[in-house]
């Protein structure tokens, strides 16, 4: 008959005739326990289905190790890649990794964060939803000096850590990339959204057409979800406009290539008719034909970065506390969906 009881140290030192203490410091791989003890005392915690207590050890140190992750989307490339590197930083320095994602939305992020206060984590990360524009419901963890840092999609806190690219200058370099390739009639793709990223990269694309002496239009400014499948539907209107115009410029890479894929569909040519630009240097901009001119967005980079300033705050770590801003670089990736004059 199979027990239900807990297995504790003081069964292992019964059964093996040795003292408790010894025990406790053999599961810490204390130095002090010869390997013959260690040995024999691993052998039988895996034999009799010890599990380390480490709920009362995190009472008891006030820590449960463990760092919390809340982003909008789990499927989304960049953001993969921005998990891969918190990860990456997290597991080195001995802390757990909780994630969750928000689905986009504002009231599972608040759902999410309270779970996250509720698990007890010793600091958390997040990048925000959509459609969030009040950030109140994290004010449970600065209450309580849980250190908090956000990422990519941000907001101004005083008491909070920012970790992003400047999207403003990406987007002018990105359109000026497109005007020094004689296009005068450039669409942008945009979400409807008060996300920082959105609004600094439509702001972005306007001083650079002001800076050119061109005009900022209306009908060429297109709100969508920048799905791939959003980027298809708005090539069907792209394809009406009159005059045709003569570049898209959309805040994402799958947009783009939904967009593309549409106008490539009606026989019209890419660049020569209008050329292409997203955003994020996702891997669908290098299986696209032609490939497309994108900027990349350094999110292994982002998520180290992220998570080894959290880290820095839960040690201690001076000057930590005073940054507000983190800035990283990003790059103009040129490709043939842009590029009409070739040399």
């Amino acid at each position: 008959m199979t027990s239900n009881k807990e297995v504790t140290i003081y069964d292992l030192a019964r059964r093996l005739n040795i003292s408790i203490a010894t025990v406790s410091r053999a599961l810490k791989n204390d130095p002090v326990v010869s390997k013959k003890t260690k040995k024999e005392i691993f052998e039988l915690a895996e034999e009799m289905g010890y599990r380390s207590n480490l709920f009362a050890r995190n009472l008891r140190n006030q820590r449960t190790d463990t760092i919390g992750v809340i982003v909008p989307r789990l499927n989304s490339y960049f953001m993969s890649t921005v998990i891969a590197g918190i990860e990456s930083v997290v597991n080195h320095a001995g802390f757990n990794l909780i994630i969750s994602q928000s689905s986009e939305s504002t009231s599972k992020e608040m759902a999410n964060a309270r779970t996250m206060f509720n698990n007890r984590v010793d600091g958390l990360l997040v990048s925000l939803a959509y459609d969030t524009d009040d950030i109140s419901h994290f004010d449970i963890f600065l209450r309580r000096n849980i250190p908090l840092v956000f990422f990519d999609r941000v907001t101004d806190h005083k008491n909070c850590t920012n970790i992003l690219i400047d999207n403003r200058k990406a987007a002018y370099e990105i359109t000026n990339h497109l005007i020094s390739q004689g296009c005068k009639r450039i669409v942008h793709i945009t979400a409807a959204s008060r996300s920082n990223v959105y609004v600094d990269r439509l702001a972005g694309y306007k001083h650079a057409l002001q800076d050119a002496r061109m005009p900022v239009r209306k009908e060429y400014i297109i709100d969508n979800d920048l799905s791939q499948e959003a980027g298809f539907a708005v090539s069907e209107k792209i394809r009406q406009m009159r005059p045709f115009p003569d570049a898209v410029f959309a805040a994402n890479d799958s947009c783009a290539v939904g967009c593309m894929l549409g106008i490539e569909q009606a026989g019209i040519d890419i660049p020569g008719d209008i050329a292409f630009a997203g955003f994020n240097n996702d891997p669908v901009s290098k299986v696209v034909t032609p490939n497309l001119t994108t900027i990349n967005y350094p999110g292994y980079e982002m998520g180290e970065t992220a998570a080894r300033h959290l880290i820095n705050r839960l040690n201690g770590a001076a000057g930590v506390h005073s940054t507000n801003t983190i800035l990283l670089r990003s790059e103009l990736i040129a490709r043939a969906s842009s590029l009409r004059k070739v040399k």
